[in-house]
């Protein structure tokens, strides 16, 4: 289609900068609403879209500003408006240029610019929409598509967006309470699933149940009927939970991880050892220090190995057994007795790790104890929703809502979860079906750390190693928070693609701004005036950004405030109130 048809003719260029042109209007009636072929066209809206004739190549731009001229502005009245003519200017951001005789190929970058008294068009939708098909889409013509939304500029211009160009350098959706953040997740999820293209969803509020439980989705309350076996967390995720000082604590609870492994492998059976084994524990007091060496080299794949492949319930007990001296006295080469100290140093260690192994919470959190029968493994659960048999469920979503906030167990479950696919990763498990994990309220999840009783803190890191290597694996992350200040800089700068709803923070927006390279001044000043469920979508594969207003979903997220009501009112109905 022809973008300079003269129809669409608004003004010519006057000024020329290498960020943006003024654009002079012959007539202040170009400014006015008019139809032509059936599309209806405002001349000059802030945030309008318009062609600027080049001598080689065309450009897009993007009004920002408009303004009148001194003198005119000093007459301007309600008569004058009416009765004379006035000549507005308009300041026209400059996105991309395109080549005259093949338009679909857009350059971000400027190697040439207007010339002053170039023709300025009103850009048709059709021309618009041609332009955001091609954003991100790969050289094999095979990409697969999202329906996202409008352009706020104009509302029957459909914006579909290569689900590559979103998802392929991770994603980024950010905004306020209310901004429809929520929405736009639910949106994005909606089209996947009709791509049949699977995701996982980390839920943290049970905002999304609704949604995933529908006949394409599998909905797990975590902590319900779902729980990570502590054998499927590593030594890290438990020095999470226990919190072991760094000097005396960490390295025996380190000792009676390995002492319970070799309980495991076997070292009850070995002569030298049987007598020192009892109740699922290793008595070392005694026994010789180069044997009990050997076996754990013997062994040694089995020992190192980082995950919990012991029996959890005797840990506090050989804790109590590991705080012993180094060597007898009167017998260098065997283990020595009872060190009081060591017991003493190590009170408050066995005191938090009794607690964690008798509250329910974690018991149904990470299998501890007897496991309800109705509750399944997540581990089995994941790698069942990822199995290449499983052609009819493409969301899983993991639910937090029943999980409490004790020891920081939703941070780190939902830290060791990350750590399980960025093994998968690893193992080239998505190379051929890539997978998208969403991350609602990413700020509860990333940039935390644990601290134990000494002050001495671990980061919780597995979402930024996601960020950072796991594109060219398969593993996509698309993180949702009304927060990007709390996001680490790190990870924030890893997402290609930023779908940004109304924020008003100057923190959150700075935020964005040293992420999103895309994300000038002028498409900054827009976000504070965003109306809800509007979005600004920047990235890297987007050659210029767009304005949006995203289309509902077939199924919207719970996100609704309650409403204050008058108390006296309430009435109990089957013993609910109401």
């Amino acid at each position: 289609m022809n973008p300079f048809n003269t129809n669409y003719f608004i003004g010519y260029v006057n000024h020329v900068s290498p960020q943006y042109i003024k654009v002079h209007f012959p007539s202040s009636t170009l400014l006015n609403k008019y139809i032509c072929s059936g599309e209806e066209f405002y001349g000059g809206l802030i945030g309008n879209f318009v062609t600027i004739e080049g001598e080689n190549r065309g450009f897009i731009g993007k009004i920002s500003e408009l303004d009148l001229p001194e003198k005119e502005r000093l007459s301007l009245s309600e008569k004058a408006f009416q009765s004379s003519d006035f000549h507005p200017t308009a300041k026209v951001e400059i996105l991309l240029s395109f080549d005259y005789f093949n338009s679909s190929a857009a350059l971000r970058s400027l190697n040439a610019f207007p010339n002053i008294g170039a023709k300025v068009y009103v850009c048709p939708s059709e021309f618009i929409q041609q332009y955001v098909m091609q954003f991100g889409k790969s050289v094999h013509n095979e990409d697969l598509f999202l329906q996202i939304g409008k352009l706020t500029s104009n509302g029957q211009t459909t914006v579909k967006l290569s689900q590559q160009a979103l998802f392929g350098r991770h994603c980024a959706v950010v905004g306020t309470t209310g901004g429809g953040k929520s929405w736009t997740v639910s949106k994005l999820i909606e089209g996947m699933v009709q791509n049949h293209t699977k995701a996982i969803l980390i839920d943290p509020t049970g905002e999304y149940e609704e949604l995933s439980d529908s006949h394409i989705g599998i909905s797990i309350h975590f902590g319900v009927n779902a729980y990570f076996s502590y054998r499927d967390l590593t030594i890290e995720d438990l020095f999470y939970l226990a919190k072991p000082a760094a000097r005396i604590q960490a390295p025996k609870l380190l000792e009676a991880i390995r002492s319970l492994k070799c309980i495991e492998a076997g070292i009850g059976k070995e002569p030298d050892f049987a007598h020192n084994c009892n109740d699922g524990i290793l008595k070392k007091t005694g026994t010789n220090i180069i044997k009990f060496n050997r076996f754990c080299y013997k062994h040694r794949t089995f020992i190192e190995d980082s995950s919990l492949n012991f029996n959890i319930d005797n840990l506090t007990r050989q804790i109590s057994n590991e705080c012993i001296y180094d060597t007898d006295r009167a017998n260098t080469d065997i283990f020595g007795g009872r060190n009081d100290n060591d017991i003493t140093n190590c009170v408050s260690l066995i005191t938090r790790i009794d607690n964690i192994l008798r509250t329910g919470i974690f018991s149904a959190m990470f299998g501890f104890g007897t496991i309800p029968t109705e509750s399944k493994n997540l581990k089995q659960i994941i790698d069942e929703f990822l199995s290449p048999n499983q052609k009819d469920k493409f969301l899983l979503r993991i639910g937090f809502e029943d999980v409490g906030f004790e020891s920081q167990a939703r941070e780190i479950t939902a830290n060791a979860i990350a750590k399980y696919l960025l093994v998968k990763a690893r193992q080239h498990s998505f190379r051929y079906q890539p997978i998208v994990l969403f991350l609602d309220e990413a700020h509860q999840f990333l940039n935390k750390s644990v601290v134990d009783e000494y002050f001495a803190s671990a980061s919780l890191s597995a979402f930024d190693q996601i960020a950072k290597e796991c594109r060219k694996y398969g593993l996509f992350l698309c993180l949702a928070t009304q927060m990007p200040k709390d996001i680490p800089v790190g990870t924030l700068s890893q997402m290609g693609t930023f779908i940004i709803h109304r924020l008003i923070n100057y923190n959150d927006k700075e935020a964005i701004k040293q992420a999103c390279s895309s994300a000038d001044a002028d498409t900054l000043s827009f976000l504070p005036v965003l109306g809800a469920g509007e979005a600004i979508i920047s990235g890297v594969d987007f050659p210029m950004p767009l304005s949006i207003k995203v289309d509902p979903p077939h199924i919207p997220p719970d996100s609704k405030t309650p409403a204050f009501v008058d108390v006296t009112l309430h009435k109990e109905i089957h013993g609910v109130v109401i």
